[in-house]
């Protein structure tokens, strides 16, 4: 049971590490728009339907928001985002 806890906590550990260095990638390449980029992102994933790939840029984001205090953050722009994404069919 022991060793079943342990592959649970080092998969959620993994899948953490991975949002927070995508997270790192964003900012690094564009601090302001970081966010909106992670944004853009989770609407493609969620116009296509791949919930585990829209959850990690969901988090992304999050963690661009935590993490950057120069990503801009404006739910309008937000939201034409997600509209643009959802009008493309989530075509990159």
């Amino acid at each position: 049971m022991l060793g079943v806890i342990r592959r649970w906590v080092e998969r959620r550990r993994a899948i953490r590490r991975r949002w927070q260095a995508a997270a790192r990638v964003l900012v690094a390449a564009d601090e302001v728009n970081a966010y909106y980029e992670a944004q853009r992102r989770a609407a493609r994933a969620r116009v296509r339907g791949d919930g585990q790939e829209f959850f990690h840029w969901a988090k992304v984001a999050a963690e661009i928001a935590r993490l950057s205090p120069r990503a801009e953050m404006d739910i309008a722009v937000v939201r034409a985002i997600a509209a643009d994404e959802e009008r493309r069919g989530g075509r990159g």
